[in-house]
């Protein structure tokens, strides 16, 4: 038993601690879960094994607000609270609720068994959200059609399109397939796949848990690649914007933030599959530098890429009030409303809600018992060294 100076609970080794609790090549640094809620925000400053997975997405939720509070002084931009922002704004929900529920659960696992169980199953909820935060943001501002923008003082949110010719740019552009699977099935995709993932990824903490991280992994595959489809129609069509258009020169950049998102997420996930490097040197890296530290990383790096990538897309638009997609031709998208965003969030943030507290309930009839136990036979004992 590793013993803390101070009038804090002692730190665990992995045999000193439920199975539940363990971690693959992680040997020490354990809290035993019978903590308080004080016991556990003191321990965000202890070196416990889960010291850097609370730091390494906490701090990132104030470097991610400073780049994304940016957009809202560029020159053109409408007002903070414009329709035109409602997309952006559940994009910023999303990661908000991403980042402080994943360094939440994180920090407060270590209350029971029960709790801990619900503090991922949160994290699992939140991580499927962003999926579909992201969807509205790719929806409006990087689809195709994108361009409904507030660019006066009104409060409108639909723009004037401006008229052209149908020709042969306009043929080469438009994909009549995709654009109903746009217009009609995206959303509604994107929120379906994060209801799947998070009933998945719940279901990996009462069963396949031998396989647990490569399921969770592969499962957030899919809604990547469904909220992604209008990144890939843009790369694999031509720009809506004229080639000497500012507007072009401002989007250009997308691609690459694009790559480097997917990169980010690629080497997160071989961190998160692999245990490297713990499973080089069990009890090495138990504090610090273990993999899932480099995981919270790369994903972190990834959502930034991916704001930087839809922040290039809303200065193209607010750099064109007009897009060269002659509506005789396509009828526009429909602007961003409170129902189509907010209240695609909501409800799906009561279905999520309705799943957690499910998977709650049965945690407690499996753990509840045997946390109890675990509370008689382990009471809290401050321990202070001489």
């Amino acid at each position: 038993m590793l013993l803390d100076c101070g009038q804090s609970l002692p730190l665990l080794r992995h045999t000193d601690v439920p199975s539940r609790v363990k971690e693959n090549f992680i040997l020490t640094g354990y809290r035993f879960p019978n903590y308080s809620l004080r016991d556990c925000l003191l321990s965000a400053f202890r070196p416990t094994n889960e010291t850097g997975n609370f730091w390494t997405h906490f701090l990132p939720v104030f470097i991610f607000s400073y780049y994304f509070v940016e957009v809202f002084g560029w020159e053109g931009a409408p007002h903070g609270d414009a329709p035109f922002f409602y997309p952006l704004w559940n994009y910023f929900i999303g990661v908000f609720c991403l980042l402080m529920a994943s360094s939440m659960a994180h920090l407060l696992n270590s209350m029971s068994l029960v709790v801990r169980e619900v503090c991922f199953f949160v994290d699992y909820g939140t991580i499927s959200s962003y999926t579909v935060g992201s969807s509205l943001a790719y929806y409006y501002y990087i689809h195709p059609r994108a361009g409904i923008v507030e660019t006066g003082g009104n409060n409108g949110s639909q723009m004037d399109l401006k008229q052209e010719p149908t020709g042969s740019f306009m043929s080469s552009y438009a994909i009549p397939d995709f654009c109903v699977f746009f217009e009609n099935f995206y959303i509604p995709s994107a929120c379906l796949v994060a209801i799947i993932c998070v009933l998945s990824c719940c279901n990996t903490r009462q069963r396949w848990r031998r396989h647990r991280y490569l399921i969770r992994t592969l499962v957030f595959l899919l809604p990547f690649l469904i909220s992604s489809t209008p990144v890939f129609y843009r790369l694999l069509t031509r720009s809506p914007y004229s080639a000497t258009s500012s507007s072009f020169v401002a989007s250009t950049s997308t691609a690459n933030f694009f790559y480097r998102h997917c990169l980010w997420l690629l080497v997160s996930a071989v961190f998160n599959i692999s245990k490297f490097p713990e499973r080089l040197a069990p009890g090495r890296f138990d504090i610090w530098g273990h993999s899932h530290q480099w995981f919270h990383c790369c994903t972190f790096l990834s959502i930034l890429d991916e704001l930087h990538m839809i922040k290039t897309e809303v200065k193209a638009i607010l750099l064109s009030p007009t897009l060269l997609l002659p509506p005789a031709t396509l009828s526009h998208l429909p602007g961003p409303t409170i129902a189509s965003t907010y209240g695609v969030m909501l409800l799906l943030q009561t279905t999520i809600i309705s799943i957690i507290v499910w998977f709650s309930w049965h945690a407690n009839c499996i753990d509840g018992p045997q946390s109890d136990q675990l509370a008689k036979e382990h009471p809290k004992k401050h321990v202070k060294c001489h």
